[in-house]
C-alpha cells in the first residue's frame, strides 16, 4: 500500500521519496519537510509511478535497489515519458560503485547520494536541483508569456498590413468606378467556383479548403495595381490609345510588387503569394495572347484563372453608366465565346453548371 504523507501545509513544492526501507523514507521525509517542501512517500517503484500520475513532484529521491521495480527501471520509465522526463532524479544507495553511478547518469539522473544520509549533504544537493528545476520552470513560463505577447503583437501588425492592402484596394476600386457590391460578388463567385471545382475533383491537388478560403480574401486585390494608373485612363469611356493601353497594363506588375513589398509573416505566406499571382496574371489568356507575360494554359496560376473568368462575369452583370447590366445568361454566353481562348474551358463549364448560384 502506498504511503502519502504531508508534513508541511506551507510547503512550496513536492518531493517524491521512493525507498523500500521505512526508516530511510522517514529520515528523508524529515529532511525534505525541514527544507520547506512537501514529501511524498512510496515504498517501491510501482507506488512511485502511481504517485507521479497523481502529482507532479519537483524532485525525485530514488533508491537503486528495490523489490518489484528497481530504481533504474523506474528512472527509465520517468525519463521516457515526455510529461515527466524533466523532473530531476537523485539516486540514493548504500553503495558507491562506479558502474551504478555511471548507469544512473546514463539514465538521465541528475545526482547520486550514498547512505547513511548526512542531512546537510541531502539538503545541499536536493536544494541545488530544486532551485534549478524551479528556475527552469519559471524560465519556461516567462518564455511562454513572451511568446504569447509577441504572437499577439505580430498578429496585430499583420492585420494592420492587411488593412493597408485593403485600403489600397478600395482606392483602386473607387478610381476605377467599381461599386463595393462588385467586389463582394467577385469574392462570393470565386469561392463558389473553387468549391464546385473541388467537388468535381478538378485540380484536387491544388483546390483544398485552404485554397478556397484564401482565394475569397485574395481575389479583391486583383486590381490593386490600378493605384498607379492615372484616373483619366481608368475612367475613360472611349477606347484607349496604344500608350494608354500600355500604361493600363502595367497595373498587373505594379499590383504584384505592392503585395510582395507589403509582405506578411509566414502565417500569411499563402495569402500573399496567391494575391500576388492573381494581381500579376489575371489578364493572361488561356491561349497565350494575354499580358503581361504571355503565359498560356496551366502556366497561369489556377487562382488567376478563376479570378479572370469571374471578374469578367461580374463586370458584365454590373451596372455601368454607359450600359445596363447583362443578364446571367447573356454574360455566360459572352464569356463562353472566349472559352478556350481567354478562359480555361473546364472552369467555364463549371460556371455554366452552377450558373443559378452565381451572383
Amino acid at each position: 500500500m502506498e504511503e502519502y504523507r504531508v508534513e508541511n501545509n506551507q510547503a512550496t513544492g513536492q518531493v517524491l521519496i521512493v525507498d523500500d526501507v521505512e526508516v530511510n523514507r522517514f529520515v528523508l521525509r524529515n529532511i525534505i519537510a525541514d527544507m520547506g517542501y512537501q514529501p511524498l512517500l512510496a515504498e517501491n517503484g510501482i507506488q512511485g509511478i502511481k504517485l507521479i500520475q497523481k502529482c507532479h513532484p519537483e524532485l525525485i529521491l530514488l533508491d537503486v535497489a528495490m523489490p518489484e521495480m528497481g530504481g533504474f527501471e523506474f528512472a527509465s520509465i520517468v525519463k521516457g515519458d515526455i510529461a515527466t522526463r524533466d523532473i530531476p532524479i537523485i539516486f540514493i544507495s548504500a553503495y558507491d560503485e562506479v558502474d551504478d553511478i555511471v548507469k544512473g547518469f546514463e539514465l538521465g539522473g541528475e545526482d547520486y547520494i550514498t547512505k547513511p544520509f548526512i542531512p546537510e549533504v541531502v539538503k545541499a544537493r536536493a536544494g541545488v536541483h530544486l532551485k534549478f528545476h524551479e528556475t527552469r520552470r519559471d524560465l519556461l513560463e516567462t518564455n511562454r508569456r513572451l511568446k504569447t505577447s509577441l504572437n499577439s503583437q505580430l498578429k496585430q501588425i499583420e492585420q494592420e498590413k492587411k488593412g493597408v492592402l485593403y485600403a489600397l484596394m478600395n482606392l483602386a476600386r473607387r478610381n476605377s468606378m467599381y461599386e463595393e457590391e462588385f467586389i463582394e460578388r467577385m469574392q462570393y463567385n470565386c469561392r463558389l467556383v473553387a468549391q464546385a471545382m473541388q467537388l468535381a475533383g478538378m485540380y484536387d491537388d491544388v483546390v483544398t479548403d485552404t485554397f478556397i478560403n484564401t482565394i475569397e480574401i485574395a481575389a479583391p486585390l486583383c486590381d490593386i495595381g490600378n493605384v498607379a494608373v492615372p484616373m483619366e485612363i481608368l475612367q475613360k469611356k472611349a477606347k484607349l490609345d496604344p500608350n494608354e493601353r500600355d500604361r493600363m497594363q502595367t497595373h498587373t506588375r505594379v499590383g504584384a510588387k505592392i503585395l510582395h513589398d507589403v509582405a506578411l509573416s509566414s502565417e500569411y505566406d499563402d495569402f500573399v503569394q496567391m494575391a500576388a499571382d492573381i494581381a500579376h496574371y489575371h489578364h493572361e489568356n488561356w491561349d497565350g495572347t494575354g499580358y503581361p507575360d504571355g503565359r498560356k494554359g496551366d502556366e497561369i496560376p489556377l487562382a488567376a484563372q478563376i479570378v479572370a473568368i469571374t471578374n469578367v462575369y461580374c463586370a458584365l452583370t454590373a451596372d455601368r453608366v454607359y450600359r445596363v447590366p447583362y443578364t446571367k445568361e447573356e454574360a455566360l454566353r459572352i464569356v463562353g465565346a472566349d472559352s478556350g481562348e481567354k478562359f480555361n474551358p473546364e472552369i467555364y463549364n463549371i460556371c455554366r453548371k452552377i450558373s443559378r448560384q452565381l451572383k
